[in-house]
């Protein structure tokens, strides 16, 4: 992905100030370890987002749930997301992961659980399977959407503009996926631009900060320790350089505080933090294994919410987050 034009740049209002949102990609079970599979449509871990949701709530923070195809079609699982979203803040969108995701028309081989590695015409047709079941399921159509894998291509904009979609969410800022057959969104910044036909899309990427000493030398310098061994850990241990997501899964917690006060520093007007959801149950992710781990995943967000309140980053919702791009 081509670094954006500073002129596409989101000119956020003066009065939005800097803000943060949290995302959920909201998914099936499935074991990580093992290759992706058709057949994995479980959503047993969805009945603990009412517990995460009062959670965040109490600290004021809307949650915007990005469903796919296994969640949309389940009725367990829409009913939940329905009450969490009369709230009147929180939101449903789009994830799609397209080998659970009809039509199943493609090989299942790694580079098709990208999308946008599909013949457009297949990408579209699971674009309106999902969109369409949304839509049904929530009473409105979503208008955020991710690509599962972070798998955006070249028709991807194009298809999310003409079916109404306001906001992307697929690109990583500096993480590069090219080795499997994936998107480089190396060149991508932190800042939401805007993007696709006549502009019609805002990005809103992941957020990804370089931390340590020697952060100025950015996805350069982490791109030539990845060939070095063990080059990345000794650099991450020495407080040299480390690359840190904005998210409780496996980024230790006094990183994520320094990636936060980096951002802020560098000007980024909304930051955005994303987790799994079948994180919030022990088992389904590598990322919680167990209770302990349970307790410090919700520990994270407990004194990273505490942080941004602290520095007066508040929470954004979708709906801020569209009016405030749109601009006067």
């Amino acid at each position: 992905m081509p670094a954006p034009a500073t002129a596409d740049f989101v000119a956020w209002p003066a009065d939005f100030g800097t803000r943060f949102t949290v995302m959920v990609d909201t998914e099936e079970e499935f074991d990580w370890r093992a290759p992706l599979d058709s057949a994995n449509r479980s959503v047993r871990a969805i009945v603990a987002l009412p517990d995460a949701h009062r959670r965040f709530g109490n600290d004021g923070v809307p949650l915007t749930y990005l469903i796919d195809h296994p969640v949309a079609t389940d009725r367990a699982a829409m009913d939940i997301l329905r009450r969490l979203i009369e709230d009147g803040r929180s939101a449903v969108g789009t994830q799609l992961h397209p080998w659970v995701n009809p039509p199943l028309d493609e090989v299942m081989v790694p580079a098709n659980t990208f999308v946008g590695n599909l013949a457009e015409s297949l990408e579209a047709a699971k674009l309106d399977v999902l969109t369409d079941a949304i839509t049904q399921g929530i009473g409105a159509p979503p208008r955020i959407y991710r690509a599962g894998r972070y798998g955006i291509g070249p028709a991807t904009l194009a298809l999310l503009a003409a079916r109404g979609y306001r906001i992307d969410s697929s690109m990583r800022s500096a993480y590069d996926y090219s080795a499997e057959a994936g998107p480089d969104f190396s060149s991508v910044p932190n800042h939401a631009f805007r993007c696709g036909p006549g502009k019609a899309i805002v990005e809103l990427p992941l957020t990804t900060v370089f931390t340590g000493a020697a952060r100025s030398g950015g996805v350069g310098l982490y791109r030539t320790l990845g060939r070095i061994p063990k080059g990345r850990g000794v650099f991450a241990r020495t407080h040299l350089l480390s690359r840190v997501a904005l998210t409780p899964e496996d980024m230790p917690l006094a990183d994520a505080l320094r990636a936060i006060a980096v951002a802020v520093g560098e000007g980024v007007r909304v930051l955005n933090f994303a987790f799994h959801s079948p994180s919030l149950v022990p088992g389904h992710t590598p990322y919680v294994r167990d209770a302990a781990d349970l307790a410090a995943f919700h520990h994270w967000w407990d004194v990273v919410l505490a942080d941004l309140a602290r520095r007066g980053v508040r929470a954004a919702s979708l709906d801020d987050l569209i009016v405030a791009s749109e601009g006067p």
